[in-house]
């Protein structure tokens, strides 16, 4: 197999050999998303929330229909890093479709897997199922790929295929929101009316564009508060709807409490009221709910 550096198997014989070289190759440095959560594939499948599946998206190069053709078991002593009532498993599969990746994958692909031990002990058989899988393809190494995380092998249904593929398309749309990396600062500032404010919550991005937070009360009224993402702050703009990437790029980003040293105000009633709008935002995006992912 072209796969394998044959330096790395030599002494050993068939499909174990190989196994045992690309094992060497590609779990030798396991990837941080590794450490996730981890569940069976259905399981992965069917609990991934929308923050589980955009943080598999960011973090992978390819999004890979595939049927699973042939599986070979690791021995323990050859997976480092393998946790506890869990298999290693060496998979060959073949590809069906390629979701999303700006890199040519072939009909055949080899890859390594962590999947929970059944109730015999032994991991359950993957043979003729369909999987999808986030993943990396490995350099130089033509059909090798490597997964993203624990749960990145995912049970696949034209259900998971609909949920995934918008997540895909927003990611390379045009308006694409930037990645929220902090709050860099807040000020409220108090209205001429009693009951009257508004609060300006500024973000850095990855990227160095511009995203900014408004928070508007006014007397009698519910504060109301939306997002600008760009250079205009627009005060008639409106929070993310769930579930969406801009929901997902504050949600998921933005601390429980506003910084202490974002807070700008000098007097303690404006901090206090910055500190209370931020609550409010904090509240209405909700959590950012993950069950078999960790954050990027």
């Amino acid at each position: 197999m072209a796969l394998i550096n044959t330096n790395l198997t030599r002494g050993f014989k068939g499909l174990t050999g190989i196994c045992f070289g690309l094992a060497a190759l590609v779990i030798g440095s396991l990837p941080a998303a590794a450490q996730d959560v981890v569940s069976g594939p259905a399981m992965a499948a069917q609990n991934a929330t929308y923050a589980d599946i955009a943080t598999l998206a960011e973090r992978s190069d390819l999004v890979i229909r595939a049927e699973i053709r042939r599986q070979t078991v690791v021995e323990p002593e050859r997976a480092p890093g393998l946790a506890p009532g869990f298999a290693r498993l060496y998979v060959e599969a073949r590809t069906q479709a390629l979701l999303s990746g700006s890199i040519a994958v072939g009909e055949s692909l080899a890859f390594l897997v962590d999947v929970p031990l059944n109730a015999r002990g032994k991991p359950d058989k993957y043979k003729k199922q369909v999987m999808l899988l986030f993943a990396d393809a490995v350099p130089g190494r033509r059909g090798s790929i490597q997964l993203t995380g624990r749960n990145a092998m995912m049970a696949y249904s034209p259900e998971l295929e609909m949920r995934v593929r918008p997540i895909l398309s927003a990611f390379v749309a045009r308006d694409a929101p930037p990645v929220v990396t902090r709050i860099r600062d807040a000020l409220a500032v108090p209205g001429t009316l009693t009951g009257e404010s508004e609060t300006q919550i500024f973000l850095e991005t990855l990227e160095g564009s511009p995203v900014s937070i408004t928070v508007l009360r006014r007397p009698g009224q519910r504060p109301v508060w939306g997002v600008s993402w760009g250079e205009i702050i627009d005060s008639s703009a409106s929070a993310p709807r769930r579930n969406t990437l801009r929901w997902y790029r504050l949600a998921c980003a933005l601390p429980e409490t506003l910084p202490s040293s974002a807070n700008l105000a000098r007097d303690s009633v404006s901090r206090r009221l910055a500190d209370a709008d931020y609550s409010i935002v904090r509240q209405e995006l909700g959590r950012c709910d993950r069950a078999v992912t960790r954050a990027l």
